[in-house]
């Protein structure tokens, strides 16, 4: 009521000072920023449980409709019709709440007493597909737990909140709330949205679908981060057993224990950087680099660092920079650990083939801006196609074992992918098996400056 009674008060002010019509119309209209005001107060209390969601979203359109309704009356008395509609268009009385309800990012639907639906939102139809009015519930939204759900307070009354899921087409997950509508809030929301029958039954749906992903997401990456340090570790145990046990007196067999003790520490070192380098880009990838590299020289001291690996198991880098190309906006050290691990893969899964060839060259992408591109190819066993979209997947092997053998923590290419993510670049895989692979990274030049 104090919104109601400043409206009142704004107006009769603006005639008493004789202000003119437009700077009173502005005025009246700041009222709108209440409405704000007021939907953050009902969102804190349905959060703190101080109101119930249903309630507090219906006390909000009540408001919405009253003030809205009220500033529409009074700028009838401050402007001629054809000035109202030329310039100052409102929704009438009612109206907001209704449009309100229609463009909500979440599904909303209405039901009458027998379950059969008077209304559903844009949203809605979205997801059940385009549902007419008078359909049975069931024949749109076919989960057993919601049906069960639905018809539980259709029989019981009160509110029911319940997270099922679909399966098909693709799986979802949902949380549904079910609240039933007394004969008041049911005629009243009902005539809102265009005169409908008397509403019973008010569900409103939340996808869950990418909270639950990332949920499963951290879960996975939990276990295989732990299971990856258990085996090193659970290595490291057995042999410090064996070392002050049977082959306390035994120097060679000393030896040899210590060697693959010192393997296994390696290899949980590697993990443990790569995981701190992993969460280090990712905590950064919203921040854009504001350096420039020179990828030529770049790329040039990574095959001079692991020139010594690739000769020790005769493999021949050749490194091409073509004509033209120009240096990236970017950073360093993160764009050397890219060309490095890419490299270092090449070396890893690519050595059969006996060689490796980078190359460097100028390019544009789809929308005609300017790129430096960098394709590093071996000529090794190739990947199988149905592994190539998961390749950048924390802790992805094509071959477990291998990888382990040759040193991978299956985290490289997940620290590629959101290093160029960062970079406002592009990765792309090709692979054949029997041919090779081919990983191409794409990056915008640096700013060019105007003459």
């Amino acid at each position: 009521m104090a919104d109601l009674q400043g409206s009142q008060s704004i107006y009769e002010g603006a005639r008493r000072r004789g202000t003119r019509r437009d700077e009173f119309v502005r005025r009246l209209k700041e009222q709108r920023y209440r409405l704000a005001g007021a939907a953050l107060l009902f969102a804190a209390l349905a959060g703190a449980g101080a109101m119930s969601p249903p309630i507090a979203f219906f006390a909000f359109l009540g408001l919405s409709a009253l003030l809205m309704g009220e500033e529409a009356q009074e700028v009838k008395t401050a402007a001629s019709p054809a000035e109202l509609g030329q310039r100052h268009a409102l929704p009438p009385n009612g109206r907001l709440g209704a449009l309100v309800v229609e463009h909500l990012p979440d599904p909303v639907v209405l039901l009458d007493k027998s379950s059969r639906i008077l209304y559903a939102n844009r949203a809605a139809h979205d997801l059940m597909g385009h549902v007419p009015a008078g359909r049975p519930v069931a024949s749109a939204l076919r989960a057993p737990a919601l049906l069960s759900a639905i018809q539980k307070v259709q029989e019981e009354g009160g509110t029911l909140s319940i997270d099922y899921e679909m399966p098909v087409p693709v799986e979802r997950h949902f949380r549904a709330m079910i609240s039933e509508l007394g004969p008041e809030t049911g005629g009243e929301l009902s005539k809102e949205l265009n005169g409908l029958p008397e509403a019973s039954l008010l569900i409103m749906l939340h996808d869950l679908t990418d909270m639950r992903r990332v949920e499963q997401m951290r879960v996975d990456f939990v276990a295989n981060a732990s299971h990856e340090l258990k085996t090193p570790l659970a290595s490291l145990s057995g042999f410090i057993e064996t070392i002050q046990g049977h082959a306390k007196d035994d120097p060679e067999a000393q030896a040899r224990f210590l060697g693959i003790m010192s393997e296994q520490a390696a290899r949980m070192q590697r993990l443990i950087e790569d995981l701190l380098s992993l969460s280090r880009i990712e905590m950064r990838e919203h921040v854009p680099p504001s350096g420039e590299v020179d990828l030529a020289a770049l790329t040039g001291d990574v095959t001079d660092g692991l020139g010594p690996l690739a000769a020790s198991h005769g493999v021949e880098i050749n490194v091409d920079v073509k004509e033209g190309v120009e240096p990236v906006r970017g950073e360093w050290d993160e764009l050397h650990q890219v060309v490095q691990n890419l490299t270092e893969n090449a070396l890893k899964y690519g050595r059969s083939g006996k060689r490796i060839d980078i190359t460097i060259a100028p390019a544009l992408n789809q929308a005609g801006r300017k790129m430096t591109e960098l394709a590093i190819r071996d000529y090794g066993p190739g990947i199988p196609r149905e592994h190539i979209p998961r390749l950048t997947e924390r802790f992805y092997r094509v071959d477990v074992a291998k990888s382990r053998e040759r040193g991978g923590t299956g985290l490289g290419l997940a620290i590629v992918k959101h290093i160029v993510n960062r970079h406002s670049g592009t990765l792309t895989i090709d692979s054949h098996v029997g041919e090779g692979s081919t990983f191409t990274v794409r990056l915008p030049v640096r700013a060019q400056t105007r003459a």
